[in-house]
């Protein structure tokens, strides 16, 4: 059953992606790896990509998504057609009738990775052309006697530190005991690195006399990505590929399908859907593998092009507009403190002047509504080389709430804006919790004398009640949030379930301090703070 996947073990001079068992998934209910052509082969049999690196995880769906662009069809027309792509309407027609066949046909997916034009380009090690990599770099990244210089296996293992300061976050390692790490999980942080690297400096580039030593970030960079999730990866995959008009028109070639680009000319518009897909990388990378091809011993990580990018909309995130008004708009940037559900609002409304929601979660089918959830793949980074913490979540399934321009086409009409009514008033209260501890703090410390006198708090002295009280806020407001997003309590409003949570929120954060006369009066009017985000009709009564 699973001969093809295992093929590759067999090969000594190679790692070919194609059949070699390197993406974790599940699969009937156990974890297995396999290649891209089993994937694609069983994709309608796979539950799940259990990629335990977010960041690849998320590079990863987008290479599977431009590549089911080039598999998935009717009639040898594949939903990446440009001529089926003029005719919108055609294209949804395309879609539905591929979902309805249920599975990637077969020959299909062999006629694509067999492809003689497309030879070697899969393995990870091929000398000429390995897979997403510029062997140029053996050549062009050398030192200034001309001697090879890489740039170790630790510039490549996104959360391995590097250099003489580097911070240790996922294990004990160090440039002068370089660890190696199989091929399969160096294909993972060789995506990760493409979408997610960082920009400044990096190891030097001599194409010209100028050994350039710096370079720009990642395209997805210290952003948080969205998918639209079914129960299959068959469907998820299907969905992936973008709507037609989200990238530029003309010849479009994923860097797999297209010759080495140069480094030093001008970057070709990013057409739809392979190359917006996945030929925006920032960063140029080579690995050097083991005699038995089985590990990666030291790599390369360098600069692609120093040339402005063309404008494109990745179609997996939410893009926000700067706060004045003005200004490009940007992909909301991942915060590993921030629930998904915070930005489930986003998601499910059809957007303003302000937010956009990813545009991979228009024109869904209606008729899979009810079974699709949102996966989230985020990584909290700073612009440049400081890495936080990256993370993965799904929602439960949401996208049947979505807000339509035609309201009847939901079938849950108002459930998008009662999402975002209670997301607002969740931030409300919060932001109430916030400034009440804080004042509590400021009265209990250092008491007024006419204590209904307006408090002037310093800017800089939070006190320890702010930060503990909305942790233990925002902990407990997610569960209220999923008893009070469902249909069944559309017209229930939602202030007073966060008020009661931010109520107990502070008397946790005040502990048993709150015995102290002076503690128990402050407490008393931070109270009132908070009760003050109610609506008059809903007001709790003091001693609640």
């Amino acid at each position: 059953m699973w001969g093809p996947a295992l093929r590759g073990l067999e090969l000594s001079e190679s790692f070919d992606l194609r059949d070699e068992p390197w993406i974790p998934v599940r699969l009937s209910g156990q974890s297995v790896r396999v290649g891209f052509r089993q994937l694609f082969h069983r994709a309608h049999e796979i539950d799940d990509i259990e990629l335990p690196v977010p960041p690849a995880a998320s590079g990863l769906l987008r290479i599977l998504g431009a590549l089911a662009s080039r598999i998935a069809g009717e009639d040898d027309v594949p939903l990446g057609d440009e001529d089926t792509a003029e005719d919108v309407e055609e294209w949804f027609a395309l879609r539905a009738r591929v979902l309805e066949r249920g599975r990637f046909d077969a020959k299909a997916v062999d006629a694509y990775f067999d492809d003689e034009a497309l030879t070697g380009r899969f393995d990870l090690f091929d000398e000429q052309r390995p897979f997403l990599q510029d062997p140029r770099l053996r050549t062009e990244c050398v030192d200034t006697k001309g001697s090879p210089n890489s740039s170790g296996i630790n510039k490549l293992v996104i959360g391995r530190p590097t250099g003489v300061n580097g911070a240790v976050l996922f294990g004990h390692f160090s440039d002068a005991a370089p660890v190696a790490v199989p091929a399969a999980v160096a294909a993972w942080h060789l995506i990760a690195t493409l979408y997610y690297g960082p920009s400044g400096q990096c190891t030097p580039r001599r194409i010209t006399t100028v050994r350039a030593g710096s370079g720009d970030a990642g395209p997805l960079r210290k952003t948080i990505s969205f998918h639209p999730w079914a129960p299959d990866l068959f469907t998820t995959l299907v969905l992936g590929v973008p709507t037609p008009g989200s990238g530029a028109e003309g010849n479009d070639l994923c860097p797999w399908e297209d010759e080495l680009p140069d480094p030093l000319g001008a970057l070709p518009p990013y057409t739809w859907p392979g190359r917006m897909l996945t030929g925006r990388a920032r960063h140029a990378v080579l690995l050097l593998p083991s005699a038995d091809r089985r590990e990666v011993v030291d790599a390369y990580v360098t600069w692609s092009t120093h040339q402005p990018s063309p404008a494109v909309r990745d179609p997996h995130v939410i893009l926000d507009m700067p706060r004045t008004g003005e200004g490009a708009p940007y992909a909301r940037p991942a915060d590993g403190h921030r629930a998904l559900w915070r930005d489930l609002d986003a998601l499910l409304l059809i957007g303003d002047s302000q937010t956009q929601r990813p545009s991979t979660l228009d024109h869904l089918p209606r008729n899979l509504g009810d079974r699709l959830r949102v996966r989230a793949y985020g990584f909290d980074q700073d612009g440049q080389q400081r890495d936080n913490i990256w993370f993965e979540a799904t929602t439960p399934p949401v996208l049947a709430w979505q807000q339509h321009a035609n309201p009847e086409l939901s079938p849950y009409p108002g459930m998008a804006e009662h999402v975002a009514r209670c997301h607002r008033a969740a931030e409300e209260v919060a932001d109430k919790l916030r400034y009440a501890a804080r004042l509590g703090w400021k009265l209990a410390t250092d008491p007024v004398e006419d204590s209904s006198a307006k408090v002037k708090l310093d800017p800089k002295k939070h006190g320890p009640w702010a930060a503990l009280a909305v942790s233990r806020f925002w902990s407990a407001a997610e569960h209220a949030f999923w008893q009070l997003a469902t249909p069944a309590l559309i017209d229930t409003a939602p202030y007073p379930p966060f008020v009661r949570i931010a109520l107990d929120a502070l008397d946790e954060a005040i502990g048993a301090r709150s015995a102290d006369v002076r503690v128990a009066r402050a407490r008393n009017r931070a109270r009132t703070v908070i009760r003050s985000a109610l609506p008059k009709p809903h007001m709790i009564a003091p001693g609640e």
